[in-house]
């Protein structure tokens, strides 16, 4: 699909993998481009038509297997494709199964794809504020070494998300971090007054780092600052849209 646009990472170069963002897919209007999230109130047979159209760009025949996300650590081993029905609740998939492509959503969160290629285990996590600092990605590579992957050999991307300058929080939202661990504060800078400006990529950046992952790349893509290439659900929010879509990262053995 030469009109599906893959941004991919060099951390996994050799690796079938790809964060997608609007471009090339069949849904019209607010939604327009590549959506694939079938919470939002787009054609359902749009949003099947991107999805397939998503996973041939990246991994051409492989059965596309994504989960419930609901902003937890949890993380799943994956044999065989959920049906829609009976998708887990979780917000990270782990495999070592040839020709599946594990795919997280996003919407500003930030999609984490992983990788240990001697091993043949691949991952992939949904990483929003709650998810990172849950621990979702330290569930990820625990569940990746279950299948055989060594931590000191996965390497990992943070794909598009929203980036600092784009991620007002508030006081309360800073003090849940800063008590944490208080060298979580070096991720906020100053905002508006009673407000900061999160780096979600960052620290994610440090949970792989602090996890042991010796391979990490940022590829400093904001969601949000971004209407023509890719979604965002606080900019969504921000011009009171009644809807939002959603864009994947896929990851697979080939």
């Amino acid at each position: 699909m030469s009109d599906v646009e893959v941004v991919r990472a060099r951390a996994l170069d050799g690796v079938a993998h790809g964060f997608l963002g609007r471009s090339g897919g069949v849904s019209t209007g607010i939604l327009a481009g590549l959506n694939v999230g079938t919470g939002s109130a787009d054609d359902p047979e749009a949003i099947a038509e991107n999805r397939r159209r998503a996973t041939e760009a990246v991994l051409p025949g492989a059965r596309l297997v994504t989960v419930f996300q609901v902003h937890s650590p949890d993380a799943v081993t994956v044999i065989e494709p959920y049906s829609d029905r009976l998708r887990p609740r979780a917000d990270a998939l782990v495999t070592d199964c040839p020709g599946l492509a594990l795919g997280i959503l996003t919407a500003d969160c930030a999609p984490v794809l992983f990788a240990d290629s001697e091993a043949g285990v691949v991952g992939a996590a949904h990483a929003g504020w709650k998810g990172a600092i849950g621990g979702v990605t330290d569930s990820t590579i625990s569940a990746m070494e279950t299948l055989g992957a060594r931590r000191e050999r996965i390497v990992a991307a943070i794909g598009p998300c929203i980036a600092r300058a784009s991620y007002e929080v508030d006081e309360g939202f800073f003090r849940r971090f800063a008590e944490a661990d208080p060298a979580n504060e070096r991720f906020f800078a100053d905002g508006t007054p009673g407000h900061h400006q999160f780096d979600l990529e960052a620290y994610v950046a440090h949970r792989l780092a602090a996890a042991g992952i010796r391979t990490g790349e940022m590829l400093g893509e904001d969601t949000y600052a971004q209407p023509a290439r890719f979604y965002s659900f606080r900019r969504a929010t921000h011009a009171q849209e009644p809807d939002y879509g959603r864009q994947i990262a896929i990851i697979g053995i080939s």
